[in-house]
């Protein structure tokens, strides 16, 4: 009798530990949910705050280590995304980010965006040479360009090109876009210059 209770009492110890350890899973799933739903809104709440004061900076939450610093419109294919200060991997979990190294969107210089190949810029697969994309200022000016190339490039043999005078902008991601191993040596780049206005 009382090895059967033990025997019983360890079936009951192991039934509560894999319960904890299932709600402590559905909890970490819930909270990486409510992170998906409630940083877009609290991105775009801070663009909007960007925009109201003439182009300030305002962090998404405090302790925010990026904030958004444009947003890139993609017309043709009803595309919008807020583009975020720095492209390090906490900035790029959020959005698409703007390498800190390549000059100022908008300005003269080469502007370098970065983004993942299977959720924000997963879109980059579908444009083509001529497509209009649009980018959004912190001071409210849309900036308008055409894609001049599409192209893909090894990150071994080639890199982002140097500054160069005029205004352009790049956009890149990792390829190829349905790979299985993330991190790959390819690169998909659209290439982007101002179109008229």
């Amino acid at each position: 009798m009382f090895r059967a209770f033990r025997l019983d009492s360890w079936h009951h110890a192991l039934a509560l530990v894999l319960l904890l350890v299932g709600l402590q899973q559905l909890a970490a799933v819930g909270l990486i949910q409510t992170k998906a739903w409630l940083a877009p809104l609290l991105i775009e709440r801070s663009w909007q705050q960007t925009l109201a004061t003439g182009g300030r900076p305002a962090k998404p939450w405090p302790w925010a280590d990026t904030w958004p610093v444009a947003r890139l419109l993609a017309p043709r294919h009803g595309i919008r995304r807020m583009v975020l200060a720095g492209d390090s991997g906490h900035a790029l979990a959020f959005g698409p980010g703007h390498a800190l190294g390549s000059a100022t969107i908008g300005s003269d210089g080469l502007a370098v965006i970065g983004g993942h190949r299977d959720t924000h810029f997963a879109f980059l697969r579908s444009l083509r040479q001529g497509d209009l994309l649009q980018l959004e200022l912190p001071d409210g000016e849309l900036r308008r360009y055409r894609v001049e190339q599409v192209r893909v490039v090894d990150s071994r043999r080639e890199s982002v090109p140097a500054q160069s005078g005029e205004e352009r902008l790049l956009l890149v991601t990792c390829y190829p876009f349905d790979a299985l191993v993330p991190g790959g040596p390819l690169r998909f780049i659209v290439s982007a210059k101002p179109a008229g206005y």
